[in-house]
């Protein structure tokens, strides 16, 4: 059925960090699903022990099936099906709450007893399975450690043997009952889909059943069709089910069979020799890492896998690696090496840095790391035998030309920012290109080279820009330099202020400046996707770990980062200058937006992109960008069609005056008003018979009139050249 997740069986026995993460989701979504089962519960025996309160209790079961999209549940999306028929069924519930009241008998065995059952069955299995979990994993990990402890001297055979034999053990009972536990979380998935909705159709059905007086509300047409599609959809969820849980067995059986020669630490002589794989260049898997602690020496279990020619390091309770080791490094190889009287012992030479010795379970893992590491040395995408040429050097003109989104160095092609360490790192997107980050798009992303500028700088620090009248530069591509002595933020601030206070629509958001890097387009949500990829991967590779902290206030006015400690506005944008925005579709944590600048004198616009990284829902952002941006287009339009109106109102008058200064003015005096055809109270004209017979004249002589009355209104000099003619 597609939207169900699933825990992936064939890792349960590597018992990856990234399937414990993985495994924890599912836990907290079992939880919260007992939680909110046991709510459906409780609600329905209220139906069941107070009938006279029946109304009362009908409708806060509509109210809990309503509140099943607000709950947080870590696999459930907020469209799912079951969402929307959970609504449609608490529609209905309001309606049977307001009518009748259900017989004992028949809601026990149609409403009581699926959810009961779903709860003390079901979900109780989940939770025995959870404890039987921990247990197992317990236990492996004990016995791993005796077993990884054990002496290289050959008169503790015995004790070896008997190590060995508990490891195999512990590890076959740990891989059982974590595919079992899997398959309980998965089948678990599909059974939300209709343990939840029997209840629900039960309950109608008991309704429909013996209320018939409630027939305008409950019989109703659209009502039958209703349930007999959802008996319809849970039966083939049930079929699913049924389909999938013999997938499972069948998978169970064949990865027992596969995995029983990694049960052991080190295979016994009766089992086929496995030779090591000589050839790999990646590989991942636990190893025993050894630290210093005062006089004595720790060794801890650590995740260790290579990542774009670096050797990466991750606990248990760790989300991401940290880099332990560059294999680029010249003069890095690994080993074989003795170490605290420890089998399987290698160590990770290189000349600038302290070299790391680490364990491994076997052989041929030893082997196989070895191998691998030095595969990566060897290969020539990973080694730096000769440096890049530095790139031509600008001149101070060119350099203050340039548009670029990312402050550039003297040299005007690299961008540097710090390490934790102190050294100063540059970091092209070009060199990035083989790198790998956790936040990665899916699908086939486009090629760096199609999306961004050759060595197109990245910026990691946000920068606040002033000029010299201590105002704020408003079309800028990327985060500018800072000007630490300047004290003239606090008024730009106040007046930025007052513009937010008159702004239509202004919503703040606590966010951190990741990066941002020049690009080629304006739009598109893959390049987004491949930038945020290529910021995060540099920023893993040059352990750029420090983020600047912003507070991001979009408003209908403009865009602008305030410094929550100081309130000094680091930048702003104008909404006109953002052509587009998108949030990451798998880490929702994460969104970038794409601004134009055009540099005075420029032909063509230059883009930059930036990448931020927030506490509460990126779609929240981008969601608050759109309506921001749609209110600051309808106040131009608006503005626009009021310019509009006053330039034809404007035009309106100038042509009435110019007609009004047209007309003749009239005697003055007694005399003037003497000359008109009054009445003897002076108060009406009086037409003649002239003018009675123009009214009633025909068309011919009416067009003769207007000719006779536009030459009598015509002025003297036209009237001259007329009789001249």
């Amino acid at each position: 059925m597609p939207g169900i997740e699933k825990l992936h069986l064939e890792d349960a026995l590597e018992d990856s960090p990234q399937t414990r993460h993985l495994l924890s989701v599912f836990e907290k979504d079992a939880l919260a699903l007992k939680k909110y089962s046991a709510g459906l519960h409780g609600c329905c025996q209220r139906i069941m022990k107070a009938q006279n309160e029946l109304c009362a209790a009908t409708q806060s079961l509509a109210q809990h099936l309503r509140d099943y999209e607000i709950q947080k549940f870590a696999l459930e999306t907020e469209d799912s099906i079951l969402t929307s028929t959970l609504k449609q069924y608490a529609s209905y519930l309001d309606d049977v709450s307001s009518i009748q009241q259900v017989l004992s008998a028949q809601l026990s065995e149609t409403m009581m007893y699926p959810c009961t059952k779903f709860l003390q069955a079901d979900l109780e299995e989940v939770m025995t399975m959870y404890e039987m979990f921990n247990i197992a994993s317990s236990e492996h990990s004990s016995a791993q450690s005796r077993y990884m402890k054990l002496p290289k001297r050959r008169e503790d055979e015995r004790s070896r043997n008997d190590a060995n034999q508990e490891l195999y053990l512990t590890r076959k009972k740990f891989h059982q009952t974590s595919l079992h536990y899997f398959s309980c979380l998965n089948a678990l998935q599909y059974k939300r889909k209709f343990c939840l909705l029997e209840p629900v159709m039960g309950y109608l059905h008991a309704q429909r059943a013996f209320f018939r007086m409630g027939q305008d509300a409950v019989g109703k047409t659209d009502i039958e069709d209703f349930l007999t599609n959802i008996a319809t959809s849970v039966q083939g969820v049930q079929q699913e089910l049924q389909q999938e849980t013999k997938k499972t067995v069948d998978l169970i059986d064949n990865l027992e069979q596969q995995s029983a020669h990694l049960y052991h630490g080190q295979p016994p002589l009766d089992m086929p020799y496995i030779p090591p794989n000589t050839t790999l260049t990646q590989k991942a898997g636990y190893l025993y890492i050894r630290s210093k602690q005062l006089l004595a020496t720790k060794w801890e279990k650590c995740f260790f896998f290579t990542q774009a020619g670096n050797l990466m390091c991750q606990a248990k309770d760790e989300l991401a690696g940290s880099l332990v080791l560059d294999l680029n490094e010249p003069g890095v190889m690994a080993e074989p090496c003795e170490a605290d009287d420890r089998r399987f012992v290698f160590a990770v030479v290189s000349q600038k840095k302290k070299s790391i010795v680490v364990q491994a379970e076997n052989d041929r893992e030893k082997d196989e790391w070895i191998c691998t590491i030095n595969n990566i040395v060897r290969e020539s995408g990973y080694e730096k035998g000769t440096k890049a040429h530095p790139p031509p050097q600008q001149t101070k003109k060119e350099r203050a030309g340039s548009s670029s989104s990312m402050t550039k160095q003297a040299s005007g092609s690299v961008s540097e920012s710090s390490s934790p360490d102190g050294q100063s790192i540059s970091s092209n997107a070009s060199n990035n290109n083989n790198a790998t980050s956790p936040t990665t798009t899916s699908g086939p992303a486009p090629s760096p080279g199609d999306v961004f500028l050759p060595d197109a700088p990245i910026q990691f620090d946000i920068i606040t820009p002033t000029d010299e009248n201590g105002t704020v530069t408003t079309n800028l591509a990327g985060p500018p330099k800072i000007n630490p002595f300047d004290q003239s933020a606090t008024e730009v601030l106040d007046t930025l202020d007052a513009a937010i206070e008159n702004a239509s629509f202004v919503e703040s958001f606590l966010v951190r400046f990741l990066g941002s890097m020049e690009v080629k387009s304006d739009r598109g949500e893959p390049l987004v996707h491949e930038t945020m990829r290529q910021i995060m991967a540099a920023r893993a590779i040059h352990n750029v770990f420090r983020m600047t902290e912003s507070r991001l206030v979009v408003s209908s006015e403009c865009m602008r980062l305030i410094d929550p400690g100081t309130n000094n506005v680091r930048t702003q944008f104008s909404l006109a200058d953002i052509s587009f925005w998108s949030a990451h579709h798998e880490n929702n944590r994460l969104f970038g937006f794409i601004t134009r600048t055009k540099a005075p004198g420029a032909a063509i616009s230059t883009f930059a992109c930036h990448v931020f990284e927030c506490n509460v829902s990126a779609e929240e952002i981008c969601q608050a960008i759109g309506t921001a941006t749609k209110l600051a287009f309808q106040a131009i339009m608006e503005r626009k069609k009021q310019t509009k109106q006053q330039q034809v109102k404007k035009k309106e008058s100038a042509l009435l005056l110019a007609n009004i200064g047209q007309i003749e003015d009239a005697p003055e005096g007694e005399e003037g008003l003497s000359a008109l055809p009054l009445s003897s109270d002076g108060k009406y004209l009086v037409l003649t018979t002239t003018d009675e017979s123009d009214l009633y004249a025909e068309p011919q002589d009416m067009e003769e009139s207007m000719a006779k009355l536009s030459v009598s209104s015509a002025p003297p000099e036209e009237i001259d050249s007329e009789s001249e003619a």
